[in-house]
């Protein structure tokens, strides 16, 4: 029973972790991307038609 539930413990903590990261990773990139077209828009924005 101990060794079943450790299995399972790891495995579900495992899971947990690559999908908190997979997601911690997209919002943190997308926020990122985002943030730096608006500020790069912003700066050439002005000279180039976009």
């Amino acid at each position: 029973m101990d060794g079943w539930m450790d299995g399972w413990m790891a495995g579900w903590l495992d899971g947990w972790m690559d999908g908190w990261m997979d997601g911690w990773m997209d919002g943190w990139m997308d926020g990122w991307m985002d943030g730096w077209m608006d500020g790069w828009i912003d700066g050439r924005g002005r000279k180039l038609p976009v």
